[in-house]
């Protein structure tokens, strides 16, 4: 028996003007989703509990089996494992987004014109970080490079009880309001501040300028955690497993986890990344003697983040004719269970992640149900009266199909 878990970052979404008053997942063109929906358990799921917030961290690792509430510390941990950082017991970690802030002289005054730098590239990414790190690396602090915009600060013996907030939640915002509040947050702001002076006239800036794309003003620092600690998959589910995922965060998620992370060549975090790549890289696993994949694509979530409707919407049915289809293709061969659903919804109205329940389809093949419902969907998923409301329960209906 093979188990799949295809998560589409924040496709879940409300009904929007310029999709005729549809939601992304009504829009879309996708007869794979929707043929899974007629043929399965189609409900709600609530993957992120009261309490806390609705990020891809929690939402996560909701999916993935683990209560946030017994095991959440923090997003940028996670992602310090995907990238290969040490954390002491009592390191912090942190999140440091590449941003573009606009012109004004005051840093308190400036506004958050792009949380992701213009989706800027992993390559051009690296060479800032690395200029950051030689001027304002110490004994306390050290920066690490990710992935496009995202990257790591580790704080040696740093503070937890701080006020930082997500740049995706502030765009268009000016950020005085936003800035590091609590203990020790003077000096991670002082940071902030430092790194504008470093990338004002950065060689890869002006060309970005030339270019006429979004020029990394300035690091963004957020997500704030410690090490985490979780039971491996395998001693909790009895299965053996591997993760497929663009960004660090639900990678290293994966790997505390003792899953195998997989990297697919062009797979990039956005819009133009490889969806047939990541299916057939999950059917190489589970040809492998793998019983288990998570596939996760966060491509659905960026658009959503950006405002574009359209966007999102082809995002979604890139998943479903580039991934979902020869996915199923090459599932035929064995019996299989697969669960699909966004992790949490990133609403275009609002540009940010929700709490909201999202939509789950879980397919058996062994056990097709036939049902009334033509589309997978938000609505569609409320009127089946089927609600999971603890999201890290779902994946043993899946395992226990």
């Amino acid at each position: 028996m093979k188990y799949v878990v295809v998560i589409g970052d924040g496709m879940a979404d409300y009904p929007v003007p310029e999709l005729h008053n549809r939601t992304p997942l009504e829009a879309a063109r996708k007869p794979n989703m929707d043929y899974l929906a007629k043929n399965g358990e189609m409900g709600l799921v609530k993957t992120v509990p009261d309490g806390l917030q609705p990020g891809s961290d929690v939402a996560n690792l909701s999916v993935f089996g683990y209560d946030p509430k017994l095991y959440y510390t923090g997003r940028s941990p996670l992602e310090a494992v995907s990238m290969g950082v040490s954390l002491g017991e009592n390191d912090v970690a942190v999140r440091c987004n590449l941003v573009t802030l606009s012109d004004e002289e005051k840093y308190e005054d400036k506004t958050m014109i792009d949380y992701s730098a213009g989706e800027i590239t992993t390559i051009e990414a690296r060479e800032l970080i690395k200029a950051i790190s030689e001027k304002l690396n110490s004994d306390e602090f050290s920066f690490y490079p990710g992935i496009s915009y995202r990257h790591c600060l580790v704080w040696k013996n740093g503070n937890l009880n701080l006020n930082l907030t997500p740049p995706h939640d502030i765009s268009g915002k000016k950020i005085g309001d936003y800035l590091p509040k609590g203990e020790g947050g003077e000096l991670l702001l002082s940071l902030m501040k430092e790194s504008t002076k470093i990338l004002k006239n950065h060689p890869i800036n002006r060309e970005r300028i030339r270019k006429g794309l979004n020029p990394a003003t300035s690091i963004w620092l957020w997500g704030q955690g410690k090490k985490p600690s979780l039971e491996t998959f395998y001693d909790k589910f009895k299965l053996s497993g591997s993760v497929i995922s663009a960004v660090d965060l639900v990678r290293g998620i994966g790997m505390i986890a003792g899953l195998k992370p997989v990297y697919v060549e062009g797979a990039t975090g956005n819009l133009h990344t490889n969806y047939r790549g990541k299916a057939m890289a999950a059917l190489e696993e589970l040809e492998s003697g793998r019983d288990f994949v998570y596939i996760h694509v966060e491509a659905p979530d960026e658009c959503g983040h950006q405002g574009l409707a359209e966007s999102k919407v082809k995002a979604i049915e890139l998943i479903d004719s580039e991934l979902l289809g020869p996915l199923l293709q090459g599932l035929s061969k064995w019996d299989y269970s697969l669960l699909l659903l966004p992790d949490h919804p990133t609403p275009l109205s609002t540009r940010t992640h929700s709490g909201d329940p999202v939509p789950y389809v879980l397919y058996r093949k062994n056990k097709p149900m036939k049902n009334n419902y033509e589309c997978y969907s938000e609505k569609s998923a409320a009127l089946t009266g089927i609600f999971v409301e603890k999201g890290h329960t779902l994946i043993e209906k899946l395992i226990n199909s």
